[in-house]
């Protein structure tokens, strides 16, 4: 297997090309990728997808690399409904799981209307192609499942791809470690 500077090169190499970026040959799939790596790498993953952002250049490449980071994300829309002090707060008085689940219902994450696939929408500009980071940091409020069930609704237009600190065999994602029992209709972007 391909080291994980070496599976980097790859994915920056794919998004150059534009039938990536068109969604070509891929039998009338949504563009929907997932780049697994170890947890332990996180760093040098956001390091890489950092420098990737600095040399995208829409009038040079054609297209806007455009990064979605869930945890920003998620604080994003606590501070413009005013609640992070609560939030806060109730973590405190009510422990992490009182928290995650009134902030699963407060993003409608089960909901068509999901307000984290709703930024997505309103920020995702034509010809993009658009990176996921952020899964482990906000974890387990937002999970990713959550994300890939409801984003296909709305962003069809353009190649996603996830930063998975886990395992992806295909079919089935694991965060941190081994494979769950969820299937995805997502492609491994590279090996």
């Amino acid at each position: 297997m391909a080291s994980l500077e070496e599976r980097l090169d790859k994915v920056e190499r794919l998004i150059r090309a534009e039938s990536f970026r068109k969604n070509k040959g891929l039998g009338n799939e949504v563009g929907y990728y997932i780049f697994d790596y170890p947890a332990e790498k996180e760093l040098q993953v956001r390091e890489r997808v950092s420098y990737m952002v600095s040399k995208n250049s829409r009038g040079i490449d054609g297209f806007q690399l455009i990064v979605f980071d869930l945890y920003d994300i998620l604080i994003d829309i606590l501070e413009r409904e005013g609640f992070t002090d609560q939030v806060v707060q109730f973590e405190k008085e009510y422990g992490l799981g009182f928290i995650t689940d009134a902030l699963q219902m407060l993003l409608k994450l089960g909901e068509r209307d999901n307000l984290v696939v709703k930024y997505f929408q309103e920020n995702t500009p034509d010809d993009a192609v658009v990176f996921i980071i952020g899964i482990g940091k906000c974890y387990p409020i937002i999970r990713s499942h959550s994300i890939l069930n409801n984003l296909h609704q709305v962003i069809d237009r353009v190649p996603v791809v996830m930063f998975f600190p886990g395992l992806y065999d295909g079919q089935e994602l694991s965060l941190f470690s081994k494979i769950g029992n969820n299937y995805y209709r997502a492609f491994k972007l590279v090996e």
